[in-house]
Formats: C-alpha cells, sequence, structure tokens
C-alpha cells in the first residue's frame, strides 16, 4: 500500500473527526490522499423551459436556490477538508462532484482511474442515491476496488484475518487481485467456497487449492474451507462463516449477475453492500 493513491468518497455532512481517523491511516501508510466530495445537485426541470424564440425560458427559483445552497455547501467543506489535510501533514488533493443523480457514477469513475484503490465513507449512506451511484462508479465503470465498512481505518493499514468468498468468477479473481497489497499484509487469510462444482471444468477437484498456492507464493498464510449452503443465500453464508472464523475483512467479487436482476430479486452483491457489521473489499 505504500506510495499508493486512495480515493476517498465522501459527503457534505461527513463528520471532520471521522475523516481525520481515515487521514491518520493513510499519513501512516504513507499514501496519497485524492478526496472527492460529492454533493448532489436537483435534476433540472426541462420539460417546464420552453425553447427560444417561440417562448420565454422558466426557470423554478427554488431549483436555482438548490444549486446555490449545494455549490456553497460544497464550497464550505472543501476549504475545511484542505485545512484538515495541513493539519495532518497528509499528501493530497480535494476535489468536488456537483451532478443530477445519473451523472454521479461517470464523475467518481474518472476520478478513480488514476488510484489503486478506493474508500467510501460511510456517512455517505445517509444519502442513498448518492452511496450508490459512487458505489456504480467505482466498481463498473472504473479499474479499481472499493473498501466499505471501514470507519476507523482498522482494518487498511493491517488486517488480521481475511475471509476471501471464492469461485472461478472472472470478478472473484479480480477482487482478489486488487485486494493482493492488504492480503499480503493480513496474518491470516482464508478461502471459502461455497457449493463449489468439483469438475475439471467446473470449479476444479479441490476448490480454492489452486488460489491458495497462488497467494502463498505472495507470502500469505492460507487455509482453505468449503461450505455448504444448505439452501441458505451464499451472502448470509459468506457473513455467518466469515464471522465464525474471526474475519475482519470479506474480500469478493461483485455483480456477477446483472445489476438490474440484483436489485428486483436480491443478490451476493446486494447482500454484503447493505449489510454494515464487517468490512467488506469488492471489485467487480
Amino acid at each position: 500500500m505504500k506510495n499508493s493513491t486512495i480515493l476517498l468518497v465522501i459527503g457534505t455532512d461527513t463528520s471532520l473527526a471521522t475523516l481525520a481517523q481515515k487521514l491518520e491511516v493513510i499519513r501512516a501508510i504513507p499514501a496519497h490522499a485524492a478526496i472527492v466530495i460529492v454533493g448532489e445537485m436537483p435534476v433540472f426541470s426541462y420539460y417546464a423551459v420552453s425553447v427560444e424564440p417561440f417562448g420565454t425560458p422558466d426557470i423554478s427559483p427554488q431549483w436555482q436556490q438548490e444549486v446555490n445552497a449545494t455549490k456553497a455547501a460544497l464550497r464550505a467543506k472543501e476549504t475545511e477538508v484542505e485545512n484538515l489535510l495541513q493539519q495532518h501533514e497528509v499528501s493530497g488533493d480535494v476535489s468536488t462532484v456537483a451532478a443530477e443523480p445519473a451523472a454521479i457514477a461517470d464523475h467518481i469513475a474518472r476520478r478513480a482511474m488514476l488510484c489503486d484503490m478506493a474508500w467510501i465513507d460511510e456517512g455517505l449512506r445517509t444519502t442513498q442515491t448518492l452511496f450508490k451511484q459512487a458505489l456504480y462508479g467505482i466498481l463498473l465503470q472504473s479499474p479499481v476496488g472499493v473498501l466499505l465498512n471501514d470507519p476507523k481505518g482498522i482494518v487498511l493499514p493491517h488486517p488480521k484475518r481475511v475471509f476471501i468468498a471464492w469461485n472461478t468468477q472472472l470478478q472473484a479473481a479480480r477482487a482478489v487481485q486488487q485486494a493482493l497489497p492488504l492480503l499480503r499484509q493480513a496474518d491470516e487469510v482464508i478461502i471459502g467456497t461455497f457449493d463449489p462444482v468439483m469438475t475439471e471444468f467446473g470449479e476444479g477437484e479441490d476448490p480454492g487449492i489452486d488460489l491458495a498456492k497462488w497467494l502463498t507464493h505472495h507470502g500469505c498464510s492460507v487455509t482453505v474451507q468449503q461450505y455448504p449452503s444448505g439452501g441458505q443465500p451464499v451472502g448470509d453464508c459468506i457473513l455467518d462463516h466469515a464471522k465464525e472464523s474471526g474475519a475482519d475483512m470479506i474480500v469478493m467479487g461483485s455483480y456477477g449477475h446483472s445489476r438490474t436482476r440484483e436489485a428486483i430479486f436480491g443478490g451476493t452483491t446486494r447482500t454484503l453492500v447493505e449489510q454494515t457489521d464487517l468490512p467488506v473489499f469488492l471489485a467487480h
């Protein structure tokens, strides 16, 4: 993690005390903090605007007031965060994103392109639109993974026991690749497979062993566990067995199914994203 660039996504309501804890962790690594403050702009009433010269544009005063308020809140937060960076002597930069909900993911993804990983502040969950759009932008439109549910930065510098939810899908392999700097620092890595297809063309005759060998070459202390789901949703199984094993972080590939399908029917990614009990590192 040394000399890496960590994208830190926060909102205008993010606590400065919480942010200060994260900055201390980043300073100790040491890494560069690329902080993005996100603000949701009100959707412009395009249907209410006439087209010149056939009519006079009619822009709602309320819309303009909300825009001005959002921009003012972002500017104020930007100043506070810049001062905080100086106080904690952290290498970093601060930028703001003010956009309609549909455009937020694109802005976040563009900023994540030249980062090594992303870290979304837990306070952003209070505004579900901002949280989800930031998450989608990182996972589905950028090459990096994202860390959730680590408010005090306990896991990021040195996870003690990491639980990898493993299958042979590309998303799972990318998650492990992206989380490798964290896995190298862990005291123990547990590879968990659920209802594995034990065939040569499935997940191998002994699922998880090939991943264990690869991680061992990187100096990781690895154990492999194979679990039956017993008809229980896989997301719940991952959480249960991760807690039973004493893991302090889960690493998992995200959106093996389409985002629309998971939104309607639920899915493993949705379960892991919505829970807040354990830190989770996701990549797609």
